[in-house]
C-alpha cells in the first residue's frame, strides 16, 4: 500500500511543478508533469503523450504574455502507486493583445508514480468561468460529478469556450 502522506507530498510537489511550468511558459517542463502515456483533456482537446501535451501547452499558453495559476488543495484517494484527486484552480491571464482574463474551474486527476515521481496520468479540466477579472462575465454550469471521489468518465467532454 502506498503511504498516503508521502503520496500527498509528492502530488502537491507535482502541482507546484505544474504551476511553475505555466508561469515560465515552459512546455517541456509542463509535459514532464505527465506520465509518458499521460492524457490532458482541456477546452475540447484530448492530448496524449508528452510531445502532444507540450505542443498543446505551447499553443494555449502562446496566447498570453503571462499566466498565474493559483491551485486549491487536492482531495486525494491513494492506492498502490496510483491515486485520484480533484482540485479547484484559478488562472489570471495577461493576454498578448493587452487584455486580461480570469478563469475558475476544477481539475479531475488520475496520478501515477513513474520514474520516481508522481505524475498526471489523466487530467480533465472542467471550467466554471472565463471572462473579465471583475467577474461580469457569464458563469458556466459545469457537470456535477458528485462528492469526491466522483469523477468524469474517460470520454466525458470538456467545455469549449465560445469567445
Amino acid at each position: 500500500m502506498t503511504d498516503f502522506i508521502a503520496a500527498d507530498c509528492g502530488i502537491r510537489q507535482l502541482h507546484a511543478r505544474f504551476v511553475d511550468a505555466v508561469w515560465r511558459q515552459d512546455a517541456r517542463s509542463f509535459s514532464e508533469c505527465f506520465a509518458a502515456q499521460g492524457e490532458w483533456k482541456i477546452a475540447g482537446l484530448r492530448l496524449r503523450g508528452r510531445d502532444e501535451i507540450a505542443e498543446g501547452c505551447r499553443n494555449l499558453l502562446g496566447r498570453c504574455e503571462r499566466i498565474q495559476l493559483v491551485s486549491g488543495q487536492p482531495i486525494l484517494e491513494v492506492g498502490d502507486g496510483a491515486a485520484i484527486g480533484r482540485l479547484q484552480m484559478t488562472e489570471f491571464a495577461k493576454k498578448k493583445d493587452g487584455g486580461t482574463a480570469i478563469t475558475f474551474g476544477v481539475y479531475y486527476d488520475r496520478y501515477v508514480e513513474e520514474d520516481g515521481a508522481w505524475r498526471f496520468l489523466w487530467r480533465h479540466w472542467s471550467m466554471a468561468y472565463h471572462g473579465p477579472t471583475d467577474l461580469t462575465g457569464t458563469f458556466i454550469e459545469p457537470v456535477d460529478y458528485g462528492a469526491f471521489p466522483g469523477m468524469p468518465g474517460a470520454d466525458d467532454p470538456t467545455f469549449v469556450r465560445k469567445a
